[in-house]
């Protein structure tokens, strides 16, 4: 990418569009950064509730858990 056509184009611009363009920067920022977290999920809490197996099933916990909202 050009970055000095890129510059250009931006120090034409009046002081509020400019303002404009740099929020967009921030915003597409910061979409990433959700994107890039949202894709990292792991499963760590697999198996958090192995010790519970012989006493309820997933129905049983599933119960439970309305009642705990």
């Amino acid at each position: 990418m050009n970055t000095d056509l890129l510059e250009q184009k931006f120090n034409v611009l009046p002081d509020d569009l400019k303002r404009e363009v740099l929020d967009f920067i921030d915003f597409l920022m910061t979409k990433r950064k959700k994107e890039k977290i949202q894709s990292q999920f792991d499963f760590t809490w697999e198996g958090g509730l192995a010790d519970l197996r012989d006493d309820f099933n997933s129905v049983d916990l599933q119960h439970h858990s309305m009642e705990w909202r």
